[in-house]
């Protein structure tokens, strides 16, 4: 279960300050409720843990903010965020906006802009959650996904011509470089050799998509070639999907292209339980940026403000955010306070089969860390 993103980072040595100063962008539908429970658990965790402050920045941006000024974020905007060690970061999107304004002005442009070309996306079997797939047991399940975060398949080169006519023609063009391939490669094997199994699959669809995924398998070959300690094979996505389905304790590391880790995590969620418990970091490694911290599951507009969304993914993403930070006490923390949430079964908001609320769910994992 254990998740080590500080040791991600290509600096030998990191001075690490006292106080952090942390970029806030709870964002649309259920995004601000999970992560007002984050900051809880993140502050609770440090306090009991010592060593370090957070200083909390929280940023209006939002599909509100959008209509209100025309921008989902100022001129400025970027700027400003550059002055903080990390950005938590709730959801974005809302059915009143087309997505190419509110995920296309904000948090793609950031994951690009800031270079956070590791989307590490874990996903692990807690005890106490019910796992879809008869026979898995807790500890069965414990994959890491790395997903190539900047280029790929949502890489935006294209556009449309001739727009509502007989003759209308989309183009969507698929970037990848060889410099994109090998680091975030390397990054998974990286963190492969830290694990028991020490196991590194690659996604690939190179039989259909000759050339840009050929040159992402020609890319593996190399790679894997450096690290011969690890276990390496490559799997079409196709086989893949399946398998995470069929045996989803075969994988260890994961790496993929930008759209087959997007749509495998999911899935990897669904069979743990719950994309309630799926977080993320976008990390940029070599910290000349900051990287941001986000559940996967997105706005989830259809029950926002009903109080019932899962904090979880929220508080294990922050807990991935103290690791990168270097609060690694902390960070452990966290992580053991959600398993015995879980573990004890009291406490369950109505995706894991309860009726507890959101905040009753971070009020669990508080009185937890304060235990």
């Amino acid at each position: 279960m254990a998740v080590t993103v500080a040791s991600l980072s290509e600096s030998a040595a990191v001075a690490v300050p006292q106080r952090y100063r942390i970029a806030v962008i709870g964002g649309d539908g259920i995004g601000p409720e999970v992560i007002e429970q984050a900051i809880r658990a993140a502050e609770a965790a440090v306090r009991h843990q010592g060593g370090a402050a957070l200083e909390w920045n929280r940023l209006p941006w939002s599909t509100a903010y959008y209509k209100k000024h025309g921008y989902m974020l100022p001129p400025d905007g970027w700027d400003l965020l550059r002055q903080h060690d990390a950005i938590l970061f709730g959801a974005v999107g809302d059915p009143s906006v087309p997505d190419r304004v509110t995920v296309h002005e904000l948090l793609l442009p950031m994951r690009r802009r800031f270079d956070q070309y590791v989307n590490l996306r874990p996903a692990y079997l807690f005890a106490g959650v019910s796992c879809p797939l008869v026979g898995k047991k807790p500890g069965d399940i414990d994959i890491l996904v790395f997903r190539e975060n900047t280029e790929g398949e949502y890489a935006p080169v294209g556009g449309r011509l001739y727009p509502e006519t007989d003759q209308e023609v989309a183009v969507q063009t698929a970037l990848f470089t060889r410099r994109g391939c090998e680091r975030i490669m390397r990054a998974a094997f990286e963190a492969a050799r830290r694990r028991p199994r020490k196991k590194v699959t690659s996604i690939t669809k190179s039989n259909a998509l000759v050339w840009g995924m050929g040159l992402w398998d020609a890319v593996f070959e190399q790679v894997r070639r450096e690290y011969p300690d690890v276990a390496s094979h490559s799997l079409l996505v196709d086989a893949a999907a399946m398998d995470l389905v069929r045996k989803p304790e075969s994988f260890d590391v994961i790496v993929a292209s930008n759209l087959f880790g997007d749509i495998l995590t999911d899935l990897s969620a669904a069979v743990t339980g719950s994309i309630g418990l799926a977080s993320s970091a976008n990390l940029n490694p070599t910290r000349q940026y900051p990287s941001m911290f986000e559940p996967v599951h997105g706005s989830a507009p259809d029950i926002a403000g009903k109080g019932i969304a899962n904090p979880l993914a929220a508080i294990l993403s922050a807990g991935l955010m103290l690791d990168h930070l270097g609060l690694t006490a902390a960070a452990t923390a966290i992580r053991q306070a959600v398993a015995r949430v879980l573990a004890a079964g009291k406490v369950k908001t109505p995706d894991l089969g309860g009726s507890n609320t959101t905040t009753e769910m971070g009020d669990a994992v508080v009185r937890e860390l304060e235990s």
